[in-house]
């Protein structure tokens, strides 16, 4: 008799709990009673239930730490990249209108006197944000500039300079552990920094 009851009272409790489920939803969903609403379905064992699936979720392993120092290296190189790259943008913009002026420029002094004024405005622009560099983001910088440019840094300075200022400066840059020369291989060597350059320019179309 009393598992009568409990049986009895259990499936009570369930049409109540049900009636209740369906009052709620009937009366806050817009569809009408006599409306069909279409979801996916699955069939298991033989019932068909309502199929959702749900968003996926990443689950990231513990890292080495191999794969540790490689983050840490590769974190300080990309904000290097996004540091100094703006910089060498527009150094390069600088240089390359340098050249197209000088091509019309054909008198010795005019030039001496034109160079004279740029590296003024160079110096002016320049000097104060370069200076607050680390001496691994200014390596870094002398990469990007011979990706704009074409040319090294010491190539640059040789050019206008002259060769002993570039010698000069390439002895500073070897005593800092760098040096003018550098060159950019965006697929060799320098092909991490070519992919963060890239990240940079669709991030901000620079």
């Amino acid at each position: 008799m009393t598992s009568v009851i409990k049986t009895y009272g259990k499936f009570f409790l369930s049409v109540l709990f049900f009636g209740a489920m369906l009052s709620t939803s009937r009366s806050q969903s817009k569809y009408g009673p006599n409306d069909t609403i279409t979801v996916q379905a699955i069939v298991y064992q033989g019932d068909t239930i309502p199929y959702k699936e749900l968003s996926g979720v990443w689950i990231y392993g513990k890292m080495t730490d191999a794969q540790r120092e490689a983050y840490k290296k590769w974190t300080r190189l990309r904000n290097a990249v996004y540091v100094t790259y703006p910089y060498a943008k527009k150094a390069g913009a600088v240089f390359n209108d340098i050249n197209i002026h000088l091509a019309s420029i054909t008198d010795r002094g005019k030039r001496k006197e034109y160079l004279k004024t740029r590296e003024k405005d160079l110096r002016r622009e320049f000097t104060k944000p370069l200076m607050e560099l680390s001496i691994y983001q200014g390596r870094i910088l002398m990469k990007l500039i011979a990706r704009e440019t074409g040319n090294t840094c010491y190539q640059i300075i040789d050019e206008y300079k002259g060769s002993f200022s570039a010698g000069f400066w390439q002895t500073v840059a070897w005593v800092f552990g760098t040096s003018l020369k550098q060159t950019y291989d965006s697929k060799g060597e320098d092909a991490q920094i070519e992919l963060i350059v890239l990240e940079v320019k669709r991030m901000y179309g620079i």
